[in-house]
């Protein structure tokens, strides 16, 4: 299984950085929609079951602008509509509410809003709500964990039917970062204000929202009206089920047509039934480690990381856990992202040399970190990682809640959060900027780190189009991380899905779930 998994990878990267070459290269010339023009209403026939799809953990928030963890965006990306899309085939970003754009300067953008697209209680959209949706997410007291990703926008403005960016330095990545933004009926928000945006959200996509029973689901009913063709599936229930056997148990028994966040232990049991199917793809999301360097806590020391670095067994937990779904990675990055350094050597496991740095830290008798997390991660690799460390003498608390409470433990600005954390990370834009630069930037909303130098070549690297001149920077990004060790990189994640055999969908490495690409098997 390992080895077939390997060779689909490599192969997948060698496809996804082609097409990432392709999609940079295209961001310098006018586009089009030739490819995504709108279908003709009556296209597809919605069928009347309902899917039936368990999460790990409830949404945290369906405001677009303050969550973007998979069980927020799962459910809010088929609400709401983004400016622009990636072909799931090709990975060419192409249009989505903007029908065309094309660059008036190294830092100016026009981008040409559709006018045939309306909002679920029937008001037009408009340039102004795209211009709204990016204003509000920059406005730092609204605390969008999608700041970092779009804080190179200088001004934003909406004329006509016309949306006018401009950004502080000519941008490698701001049309991948406007594929993950999701416009928002300014109106709307404005007279409801967030909380209520929240509790029931309007957008313009394919589905409408119906219901949220809070701690149980959320419901969603297919637009019929939408202007890119009708739904196949009429409705979609979101499920939370923390508990993965549930989850599991579930599928088998057809309470759920879709289960995420499968484990790999799970993957034998679902595929004798000859009813269900694995789904899996390689993804940009890599799985790290990240260590408080900012609050008074052991692993504000160099060698107290270096240490854990070295007390990590990777590829026990790539073999044994993960069962090969998964693919070691020397860094934060996963070969999928543009930046990543094959060059960057890493850190082996090596438990002795761990406790050698320990003990020059000055912790001859250990140290007691505490380990933040919620079940939306896998706690069989929380309990790897807390065992390792145990060899080497250091003893992992592992604080759990559910994820609304973690994330906003990890995102406050008063980073008291603990010593170590585990997390999977994706930007959705297949490149180092979406990762580093949120990650571990001085004062970027989950960084507990701070160095100018890094600071300096990650701002660099976002300010230039010159692919050689960013490549430069991140090499340069990294080899701090490397050498100041504030996180570290465990492994690139594969996506696991269980479902039933009578659904037809196709991965991404972005890990999309849009319910509209999803079709019942006749």
């Amino acid at each position: 299984m390992k080895a077939s998994w390997r060779s689909v990878q490599k192969t997948a990267v060698l496809v996804f950085g082609l097409l990432c070459i392709i999609a940079l290269a295209g961001c310098s010339v006018a586009k089009q929609a030739d490819s995504n023009k709108p279908q003709q209403q009556g296209e597809a026939s919605t069928d009347s079951r309902k899917l039936v799809v368990d999460l790990a953990n409830e949404a945290a928030n369906l405001d677009p602008g303050l969550q973007y963890n998979f069980d927020s965006y799962a459910v809010y990306r088929n609400i709401f509509d983004n400016l622009l899309r990636r072909d799931p085939a090709t990975n060419e970003i192409t249009a989505g509410v903007a029908e065309a754009w094309k660059q008036d300067s190294p830092t100016e953008w026009t981008f040409t809003i559709r006018d045939n697209i309306k909002f679920h209680n029937g008001d037009p959209l408009t340039a102004e709500d795209a211009a709204f949706s990016i204003l509000r997410i920059l406005d730092k007291e609204f605390l969008s964990p999608q700041y970092a990703n779009f804080n190179m926008i200088a001004s934003v403005e909406a004329e006509g039917n016309e949306l006018k960016i401009t950004t502080n330095e000519p941008s490698p990545t701001l049309l991948a970062q406007l594929v993950n933004l999701s416009i928002v009926p300014k109106k709307y928000v404005e007279e409801a204000g967030n909380e209520q945006f929240n509790l029931k959200p309007i957008g313009s996509g394919a589905y409408l929202f119906d219901s949220w029973a809070k701690g149980t689901n959320i419901t969603l009913k297919a637009n019929e009206e939408y202007w890119d063709g009708k739904p196949e599936v009429a409705a979609v229930e979101f499920r939370f089920v923390p508990d993965r056997a549930s989850r599991v148990a579930d599928l088998l028994s057809g309470k759920a047509d879709f289960v995420a966040g499968v484990s790999p232990d799970d993957v034998e049991s679902i595929q004798s039934n000859s009813n269900l199917q694995i789904i899996s793809t390689p993804t940009e999301r890599i799985a790290f480690l990240a260590f408080n360097m900012v609050d008074d806590t052991p692993t504000k020391s160099t060698a107290v990381n270096q240490a854990i670095a070295h007390g990590i067994n990777y590829d026990s937990i790539i073999e044994s856990l993960l069962q090969g779904y998964g693919e070691r990675v020397t860094q934060v990055l996963t070969p999928l992202s543009f930046g990543y350094d094959p060059s960057i050597s890493g850190f082996d496991y090596d438990p002795e040399k761990a406790k050698e740095l320990l003990k020059e830290a000055g912790y001859d008798n250990g140290i007691t970190v505490d380990l933040p997390t919620s079940p939306s991660f896998d706690q069989r690799v929380v309990q790897a990682i807390q065992g390792d460390l145990d060899k080497i003498g250091i003893k992992v608390n592992i604080v759990s809640t559910d994820h609304a409470t973690f994330l906003k433990k990890v995102q406050d600005p008063a980073r008291k959060w603990g010593s170590i954390r585990y997390g999977i990370w994706s930007c959705g834009c297949m490149d180092a900027d979406g990762t580093l630069l949120p990650l571990f930037r001085t004062d970027t909303i989950w960084s507990s780190y701070s160095n100018p130098e890094f600071d300096q070549a990650v701002d660099a690297a976002r300010t230039t189009t010159d692919e050689a001149a960013r490549l430069e920077n991140y090499k340069t990004a990294l080899n701090i991380l490397q050498q100041d060790v504030p996180g570290i990189g465990l492994y690139q994640h594969f996506a696991l899905y269980g479902a039933s055999n009578k659904l037809q969908w196709q991965p991404d490495p972005q890990e999309n779930f849009f319910v509209k690409d999803i079709k019942w098997v006749k």
